[in-house]
């Protein structure tokens, strides 16, 4: 199996400038690479250039341009060169699928933050100095870089990357892993309901609060940004010191509780994990339950329109961002997958209007947010425990089926 690491670095100031430089550099030949693209299919022979031909430039590229694009990994640039082909790929994709297709764009160097470097020992070296207490990596054009390793690295290490957020650098790697011993089975077995007032129900009635991180956090973001929007919008290299820094307290706040909903995310899971064999989840479709509400002309007159909703919807919108469900059942999925337990997505439909006793379903199950009450049998219950229940239920049907 693969696994991730990052590891925060400690680059002295040259190597913080050398490594924005590469990002800077990088970011350049993306850019470039994407222009090639475009203007060979507004050509009237609409020629389409794959990653193969722009690859093959590369080395004239490096010739032409030594000081800049010269300096770097030869490997780490045909890594940037496949992330354009990438996105490319996955825009045809779209198309196919009769989606959005988000056409590919053109990356500012404050929003180009990771370089990959596809082979440790090509371009770079992970642990460069094994003889020194200190643990180093070692990047062509940057030289060797101190790296804060908080936990040792297992396995064989495939991919080093680098990614920059807000003024702190990290290196990221993927180890190749032998599997690891599944834990020992508990004989338990749990549904889980995801939620805004609680973050979590499940089917044993625990809940597990919602931290809300985003809203405690949201008196400072407000602050941080209206002295942010006090500056001129402008190129980072165009900013005073004042902008920059009122630029740096935005991301360090975002960055605060981003890491806030990760760590409990990572602890949550690893909890559900540890004390069950067989987890069972909603498939929540979490786009589309944060679109904004379509919205409603007034048929009597022309050019206005009426109440849609659009102000409480935005308030819900922001609830469900900020309870970030989605990165909690990837890392769900991962840690099961790690320590040899069974998750199952099943269908949300009426989970919470089913009663669990008799079966009834009916949207007078469910009188408040936090009620059920049986209408055919009288069952009383909380109205999210009665969902995980029923998802429980789904899942162990679904994984029966498939057993068959």
């Amino acid at each position: 199996m693969i696994r991730a690491y990052k590891f925060l670095m400690r680059p002295t100031t040259g190597q913080r400038i050398a490594l924005g430089e590469m990002l800077r550099d990088h970011c350049s030949l993306y850019n470039g690479a994407l222009q090639e693209r475009r203007d060979a299919y507004r050509h009237p022979s609409k020629t389409s250039i794959k990653y193969g031909m722009q690859s093959a430039q590369l080395r004239d590229i490096r010739e032409f341009d030594p000081d800049r694009q010269g300096r770097w990994s030869f490997s780490s640039q045909q890594a940037t060169l496949r992330r354009l082909d990438k996105a490319f790929a996955a825009f045809f994709r779209r198309i196919r699928a009769g989606r959005t297709p988000g056409y590919p764009r053109f990356r500012s160097v404050s929003w180009f933050d990771t370089v990959e470097f596809p082979k440790d020992g090509d371009g770079c070296r992970w642990d460069s100095t094994p003889h020194d207490r200190v643990t180093r990596v070692r990047f062509q054009g940057v030289g060797h870089v101190k790296v804060n390793q908080h936990r040792p690295v297992v396995g064989r290490v495939k991919t080093v990357s680098v990614k920059r957020e807000g003024r702190k650098w990290f290196v990221v790697l993927t180890a190749e892993q032998d599997q690891p011993e599944p834990l020992p089975e508990t004989g338990s077995m749990v549904g889980i309901d995801l939620g805004i007032a609680n973050f979590l129900a499940d089917s044993g009635g625990e809940f597990v609060p919602n931290p809300r991180h985003g809203r405690r956090a949201a008196a400072k973001l407000e602050a941080a940004q209206q002295a942010l929007s006090r500056f001129p919008r402008c190129k980072a290299k165009d900013r005073t010191r004042n902008h920059q820094r009122a630029v740096d307290k935005v991301a360090q706040l975002h960055g605060k509780v981003r890491r806030q909903r990760l760590d409990h995310a990572h602890k949550t899971a690893l909890d559900l994990v540890r004390a069950h064999d067989f987890i069972a989840h909603e498939d929540l479709k979490i786009r589309n339950m944060s679109k904004a509400p379509a919205p409603k002309p007034d048929p009597e007159q022309a050019g206005t329109f009426l109440p849609n909703g659009a102000a409480a919807k935005a308030g819900l919108n922001r609830s469900i961002a900020d309870a970030g469900w989605g990165v909690f059942l990837t890392i769900l999925h991962a840690k099961a997958e790690s320590a040899g337990r069974e998750v199952i997505a099943v269908d949300p439909r009426n989970t919470s209007r089913t009663c669990p006793e008799c079966g009834h379903v009916s949207t007078e199950n469910r009188p408040t947010q936090a009620t059920f009450r049986c209408r055919a049998c009288g069952h009383t219950a909380h109205a999210d425990t009665v969902a995980a229940l029923n998802v429980l239920r789904a899942g162990l049907a679904r994984r029966n089926a498939s057993t068959v």
